[in-house]
């Protein structure tokens, strides 16, 4: 039995190794775009590009741990067609590879700014891979200045980085405030509070015009209202888009990620996907979760449902997010929330925001605050009722539901 991953992400090693531990006999090729061996993605705009952590120690596995596990890694490899009727994939180089199940874990791609508006212009970055990380821990420099478009984690993970060190930051969000799609006006004050407290500006409800260029490159942005903000460097972080064009031309379902059902099986049964790109069944509706722990979760299910067990998956989703001297740990996903209630934790300036759709918790957003955090995602992992009453109260101890 072949197994073949197409990208060499989070959600791929998860698969490969746990199918290694649970078959000695598995056959099993990573197909990797990148030059590198695989590595964490997250870290990229916290820890490395702190400094805090070197190149070796955000990779998913040390390099000589393929060969002795029996897992061939191609690395800048890039699958070009697959063709379901034959079982194999065919390569850029026109090498052929034949598999019993593939499984697509090409992740996500970062959202660009078109052309038009100065999106091609060479100090105009994103940041999503080692490459990015790389060029951009050499212009954080003490005096450069730094526009950063969109007010999102990623955005703002790369403003307290370049802040850190000296560079003159300002952030554009488009919304009427940061994070608008992902956590709670509560939240959101924080984090703006922080970054203001660190001399990062935020400008909120500031619609992009274009990018100005002197001499082919960005020298700043000029927003609809005409004011214009000079910059050094700039770098978008407006979101970005599952990574379907390969399993599209294969015929596979997709809508907003490649469609699988609850043992993420794809349209065709005998194909895959995980991590980024897949969108699964999740109360009712259809999602994608862009997070690590999605990503090695839905590696292990895969490995147990090649096997033929036939699971489920059931995620209880969690992410976090360092800016500055904040740990900002998420438990669960507050989709469709309609209260939020704040909760002082133990320690010296922690606190959480609880989010409830009617009576039924959702989620907490936990800033510095890791026994609450802890407790949140058992409390959702249990399946327990936690009630706003219990929340709003400071005496209630939380542990007492477990």
């Amino acid at each position: 039995m072949k197994t073949v991953i197409i990208g060499g992400s989070h959600a791929g090693l998860s698969l490969a190794a746990q199918l290694r531990h649970l078959s000695p006999d598995a056959e099993i090729t990573i197909v990797s775009a990148d030059a590198e061996p695989p590595y964490q993605r997250p870290p990229l705009s916290k820890g490395y590009m702190s400094g805090k952590v070197t190149f070796e120690q955000v990779l998913l596995r040390p390099e000589d741990w393929y060969e002795p596990n029996r897992i061939e890694l191609l690395k800048g490899a890039r699958a070009e067609a697959v063709d379901r009727k034959d079982k194999e994939i065919i390569l850029t180089d026109n090498r052929k590879i034949a598999y019993d199940f593939l499984v697509f874990a090409t992740g996500a791609r970062p959202r660009r700014l078109p052309a038009e508006i100065g999106g091609h212009l060479p100090n105009v970055h994103v940041m999503r891979d080692h490459d990015d990380a790389v060029l951009l821990m050499e212009k954080m420099k003490e005096g450069q200045r730094l526009v950063v478009i969109g007010g999102g984690y990623i955005g703002l993970e790369a403003a307290s980085e370049a802040a850190k060190k000296g560079v003159q930051v300002t952030v554009i969000e488009a919304a009427d405030r940061i994070l608008k799609r992902v956590a709670s006006a509560e939240t959101a004050d924080d984090i703006r509070a922080l970054h203001q407290g660190h001399g990062v500006t935020i400008l909120e409800n500031a619609q992009l015009h274009e990018i100005h260029e002197m001499n082919g490159v960005a020298d700043g942005v000029v927003l609809a209202d005409d004011t214009v903000i000079a910059a050094d460097f700039i770098i978008t972080g407006i979101g970005v888009y599952p990574d379907t064009a390969l399993a599209e031309t294969a015929g596979l379902t997709y809508n907003n990620g490649i469609v699988v059902n609850e043992r993420l099986e794809t349209s065709d049964p005998s194909i895959y996907a995980i991590g980024d790109c897949a969108s699964f069944p999740y109360r009712g509706t259809m999602i994608r979760l862009e997070s690590v722990q999605n990503a090695n979760d839905m590696g292990i299910v895969v490995a147990h449902n090649i096997l033929g067990e036939a699971r489920s998956y059931k995620p209880v989703p969690w992410f976090w997010s360092d800016q500055f001297e904040l740990k900002l740990q998420i438990a669960g996903l507050n989709t469709g929330f309609d209260h939020v209630i704040t909760r002082k934790g133990l320690r010296e300036g922690a606190k959480s925001h609880f989010y409830f759709k009617g009576d039924e918790f959702l989620a907490a957003d936990c800033l510095n605050d890791g026994a609450a955090y802890m407790m949140a995602r058992k409390i959702l992992e249990g399946g327990k009722v936690l009630t706003r009453e219990q929340v709003a109260d400071p005496g209630f101890n939380m542990k007492s539901l477990l």
